[in-house]
Formats: structure tokens, C-alpha cells, sequence
């Protein structure tokens, strides 16, 4: 399930990675305590046989010695859908930030865009540099539950506004934590995705055909590259019904990676078709499709995510943003995200 080559653009993946495209089966053995799932049907069926757990969930699991409470995770989900917004709707910082080693620039280049008027020591929630080191995240977040700052009249991210407008110590400390997570999972998502559109894009002659429909673009990106590549499920008799492979102590692990790329449900899968999605009014109610998980377990931010990767690479194609140099491989690490890594260089 793994081609040699996108158009002439080539993708190389982490030994585990390749080991898993090589699969055949549709449920299969990882390990002595995980069984791994690219069956639709059964994929469906595991995520409806029990709600997701809180420590399944990678924004809100608990912080702080305590669970994120329900109204906690809805604020949080409506004060970056406030701050993705209003920052699509303002001027992008200097594109000359997009070139360098990618998803990393994009990475920064977003976190500036949406985030850089929050006041010191909010915004150093969101710097790679901080959020890198273990020790000088506790500093930071320590710094910020203390004195949050206050921003200028009106300025600052609906986001901040949580932490400051927090009452008490506990609250504080975990309004940071959703600030932190919340940045880092959007930006980092959004980056991976907008850099593996542009990687299946090809060389910049073939970018100026495809930008037609940025939208399908990374539709079919989300099928063929999709970031979020695996959901995790931790074991228990919920699942040993459902399928003869699974014991009671076996964790599932479930892959879009390999069902998007299945000959029983997609034609021509392992090509990059972007018109598939030609007049697909919803693409997530496409059979073996789940870019975003199942319904009821579906990505918080799905909503902001495919707006602002077109926004994105909107702007990085509108100033000549293309891969540099000669190279037609990219490498795919086993990360938590899937994302292709390359350096692209924006024009002057």
C-alpha cells in the first residue's frame, strides 16, 4: 500500500511505518498486547463500544492533578475557534518566515500569526523553543500561573483571556495547560497537513495547476498523507466481542493511514486525485474515510483545521513558497503526526 513515488515526488517512511503499509490484513497482530485495525466497519465498531477515555484524548487529558471538566474543554474549543478565525481574517506576519526546514517553519510561522499578541509569559507557552525542553516549559508555566500578564485594551487571544480571567491556583494551572495544548495540537496539526499538500503537490510548475481547488488539495491529502494516522484505544471486554483477535488485555490501535489506502474502498488508491473530491458536498461522510475520527469521537478542531491549512498555503503560494533544491524524497519519522519533512524557501 506504500507507492514508489507521488507524481515525481517520492515519500520514505520510518521502517515501522513501511512495516505496517506492507500489511494485507485488515486486523492484524502488532505486538503481544495490541492489535491493529484498517477495517471500516470494525473501526466503527470499536469506537462506538465505549466513549473515549479522558486519558485517550491528547488536548484534554487531565492537567494538574485533576480531570478537564466538560464546560472547561467547550471554552477552550470556542476561544481558539475565536482566535483561528479572527486570525484568518488579519494580515499574515512576513512570508519569508515560511522558508526553512518544514513542518517546523510553518509551525512558528503559525504560532506568530495567531498567538504573538498575547502578553509575557503567555506567548512563551507557544514558542518551540520552550515547549522543547521539559524544564523550561515547568519554568514558564509556573512564571504564567503566577502573573499572567495583561495585554493591551482589546488585544491579547480569546485563549490568554482564559488564563487570566481564571479564579484560584488549580484553575490557573490548568487553563496554561489547555493554552499550551491547544496551540501546540492546532498549529502542529495544521503545519503537517499544509506540509505534506505541498510535498503531493509537486514541484512548484505543477502547484500553479493544482491550486485551482486548495480545498480538495487537502481532502485528498487528509486521504492519502493523513496526519492523524492512528487512534489508540486502551484494552478491556469492550472490544473482545467484536472480533476474535481481541482479548480482554489488548490494546487496539486503529489506522486511517491504511484504510485510506485500501483497493476495497477507494479506486486508484495510492494516487494523488484531488478532483476525486470534485463536488463532494461533505467529505467526511465518505465510506472508510476518517481524517478526523468517527462520529462522537471526532477531533475537536476539525472545523478550523482544513480553513486555515488553505489559508496557509495561500499565502505561502502567493510569494513563490516552493521546495527547495533538488531533492525528490522526503522522509516520514514515526511521530505522533504524520508529516512529511523537507525545506522549502519562499520568494523574495
Amino acid at each position: 500500500m506504500a507507492p514508489a513515488a507521488v507524481r515525481d515526488h517520492s515519500v520514505v517512511y520510518a521502517p515501522r511505518i513501511q512495516e505496517l503499509l506492507a500489511r494485507e490484513e485488515k486486523v492484524f497482530r502488532i505486538d503481544a498486547t495490541t492489535v491493529g485495525v484498517s477495517d471500516c466497519h470494525l473501526m466503527a465498531e470499536v469506537v462506538a463500544a465505549r466513549p473515549v477515555l479522558a486519558t485517550e484524548r491528547s488536548v484534554f487529558k487531565p492537567a494538574a492533578g485533576a480531570d478537564i471538566h466538560h464546560d472547561s474543554a467547550t471554552r477552550t474549543i470556542r476561544a481558539l475557534g475565536q482566535d483561528v478565525m479572527a486570525g484568518i481574517r488579519t494580515p499574515p506576519p512576513p512570508a519569508r518566515g515560511l522558508s526553512g526546514s518544514w513542518p517546523y517553519a510553518a509551525t512558528s510561522y503559525l504560532r506568530r500569526w495567531l498567538f504573538a499578541s498575547d502578553p509575557l509569559p503567555v506567548s512563551l507557552l507557544s514558542k518551540r523553543g520552550i515547549t522543547r525542553s521539559d524544564t523550561l516549559s515547568r519554568v514558564v508555566d509556573r512564571a504564567v500561573t503566577v502573573w499572567p500578564g495583561s495585554g493591551a485594551e482589546g488585544g491579547g487571544t480569546a485563549l490568554a483571556e482564559q488564563i487570566r480571567d481564571a479564579s484560584g491556583t488549580q484553575d490557573r494551572k490548568q487553563a496554561v495547560a489547555l493554552y499550551r495544548r491547544a496551540t501546540a495540537t492546532l498549529c502542529d496539526g495544521v503545519a503537517a497537513l499544509a506540509g505534506n499538500a505541498l510535498w503531493l503537490m509537486g514541484p512548484a510548475r505543477e502547484q500553479r495547476g493544482a491550486r485551482a481547488d486548495l480545498t480538495a488539495v487537502l481532502w485528498e491529502t487528509l486521504r492519502l498523507l493523513p496526519p492523524a494516522w492512528m487512534l489508540y484505544r486502551k484494552g478491556g471486554d469492550a472490544y473482545t466481542a467484536l472480533h476474535p483477535e481481541i482479548r480482554p488485555t489488548d490494546n487496539v490501535a486503529l489506522f486511517p493511514l491504511l484504510m485510506h489506502r485500501h483497493p476495497d474502498y477507494w479506486t486508484d488508491p495510492l494516487e494523488f486525485r484531488p478532483e476525486r473530491w470534485a463536488g463532494v458536498a461533505d467529505p467526511e461522510k465518505t465510506p472508510a474515510f476518517m481524517p478526523f475520527g468517527f462520529e462522537g469521537a471526532r477531533c475537536w478542531a476539525k472545523h478550523l483545521v482544513v480553513p486555515l491549512a488553505e489559508r496557509l498555503l495561500t499565502v505561502g503560494l502567493d510569494n513563490g513558497l516552493a521546495i527547495r533544491g533538488p531533492r525528490r524524497d522526503a522522509e516520514v519519522p514515526l511521530r505522533s503526526l504524520l508529516s512529511v519533512r523537507f525545506d522549502a524557501e519562499a520568494g523574495s
